[in-house]
């Protein structure tokens, strides 16, 4: 019977054609033989992925990503207990309600010690991320770094996660628990070195706080509000966070809502309109409320203000959009006139400052000239007409008198809100949060999630702990709060 098949098939072709094409078959396999000795890269499917990675991470060096095709891609800090396992599995369970498993995602931790005598550690922990991440259905990859204080691991962690393109443009770490009983302060000092860091980086930054709170992958809302609280009219970021989360069956059914805070000599009405008509080009389905507050109310956002402002206007400018096309994207939610202008003399050069070099926390060495960022002067040393307007609530004027806003008066005890000895153990409440906050808990207290913007630290390090109550004032009375710090070049417009 196999004769007859093999006579059969030569019967079938002519004499010469077989010998040929056994001849080319043996020419291949000798060929891939060779060539894949060479390599050494396994078997032939592997060696294909591996080809195909390569070749698209070296696509992706050729050039940064456009400012429209921004995208959060997650750096994920988590830490570990003495077992090596993960002491925040719900900031998992954000990471998968964030990305869906779309997109970067990179799980790291750091650990204090050497690379020789706890090598075995980071294999323990490497292996509990793993596990952690099959359960959250979080696909990505994970990393530990180990140095010989946990200050330096983390920076080292920020600085080369990631591979050629493949990279982080956003770090996700919660709030530090307990920070105000912890007996290390180092814990809270670290993580204001970490906003630090991710600021001159150009990284944006989520801060989850209380974050056991949040819900697990499982668990399903109903109804509620998502609520954004945009004080700061950033690239858009504090937008698209709510919308990626409402792609997830855990918050689908809840409702997004967005309060923009206005000073009292805006135009509200027209405020409203316009971030309504920009929602609806964005194909996103919100409510919008603007809560209206003085000047002295929203202080300490005002600077930053001014200049994310100025640098969202030179973004779109970059990304070649005609005049038209700006204006939609810059409504007059996004452009409402605030203390500084691009009239103003001597205006110009202080909101191209980097944002790192803004000082929103004073300290009690912070000196207070009319030359310090907070109240913008001229090149000769001299004051333009409305820089008081943009000084903080607790800033003074050269000659020592409290700044007044206008139309607003101080109240007693906000003057030296940060003249405050470093070693004093209880630091008052600042007037800015305490206002702020009251108004949030009003809207917002029922809300699944409250978004805000986080401001950034000062310059001075010995006024840290002034930085960290004003922002536990600032969400206090609130049961799971996002806060959210843009890295400066993620831009969300109707034309992405």
């Amino acid at each position: 019977m196999i004769s007859g098949s093999f006579s059969s098939l030569v019967l079938s072709f002519p004499g010469f054609t077989p010998i040929v094409a056994m001849g080319d078959a043996g020419s291949i396999y000798k060929y891939i033989e060779f060539r894949g000795a060479e390599k050494e890269w396994g078997d032939g499917i592997r060696g294909i992925s591996l080809s195909a990675a390569r070749y698209a991470l070296m696509r992706l060096e050729e050039g940064p990503p456009h400012t429209k095709n921004w995208r959060p891609q997650l750096l994920v800090l988590v830490s570990t207990d003495v077992e090596q396992n993960v002491e925040q599995p719900r900031l998992l369970s954000l990471t998968n309600q964030l990305k869906a498993g779309k997109g970067l995602t990179i799980v790291g931790t750091a650990l204090v010690g050497t690379y020789l005598e706890n090598h075995p550690q980071a294999q323990r922990a490497e292996q509990s991320m793993r596990k952690l991440m099959e359960t959250e259905k979080v696909k990505g990859f994970c990393q530990v770094t180990i140095s010989s204080n946990m200050r330096d691991a983390t920076s080292h962690l920020l600085q080369a996660s990631g591979l050629g393109g493949l990279m982080h443009n956003t770090v996700l770490v919660s709030w530090p628990r307990n920070w105000k009983q912890a007996d290390d302060v180092q814990t809270w000092r670290d993580f204001i070195e970490l906003v630090r860091e991710t600021t001159a980086a150009h990284l944006a930054l989520l801060v989850p706080k209380n974050i056991a709170a949040f819900p697990s992958n499982g668990e399903r809302f109903s109804e509620g509000h998502i609520d954004v609280w945009w004080i700061v009219h950033d690239g858009g970021m504090l937008m698209l966070l709510p919308f990626l989360l409402r792609q997830h069956k855990v918050w689908r059914k809840c409702r997004m809502r967005i309060f923009t805070v206005a000073q009292m000599d805006d135009n509200s009405i027209q405020m409203k309109k316009d971030l309504t008509t920009f929602l609806y080009h964005l194909r996103i389905d919100a409510e919008v409320e603007v809560v209206e507050m003085h000047d002295s109310d929203i202080s300490a956002y005002t600077y930053e203000k001014t200049l994310v402002m100025e640098q969202r206007s030179q973004i779109l400018k970059q990304i070649n959009l005609t005049k038209t096309e700006r204006e939609r994207e810059n409504p007059a939610v996004v452009t409402t006139q605030l203390s500084v202008t691009e009239e103003q003399p001597g205006a110009s050069s202080k909101v191209e400052k980097p944002e790192e070099e803004v000082q929103l926390i004073h300290d009690s060495t912070t000196p207070t000239s009319p030359a310090t960022p907070l109240s913008p002067a001229t090149e000769g040393g001299a004051q333009t007409p409305g820089s008081a307007q943009v000084q903080m609530t607790w800033t003074e004027k050269a000659d020592g008198e409290p700044a007044k806003p206008p139309g607003t008066s101080t109240p007693e005890g906000i003057k030296d809100i940060f003249n405050m000895k470093p070693n004093q153990s209880n630091v008052r409440r600042m007037h800015t949060a305490l206002r702020l906050n009251g108004v949030i808990v009003k809207k917002s207290s029922e809300a699944k999630l409250v978004l805000l913007n986080m401001p950034g630290p000062p310059k001075n390090r010995s006024g840290d702990e002034n930085y960290m109550e004003f922002l536990e004032v600032l969400t206090e009375g609130l049961n799971r709060v996002l806060l959210v710090r843009g890295g400066g070049r993620e831009v969300i417009t109707i034309y992405s």
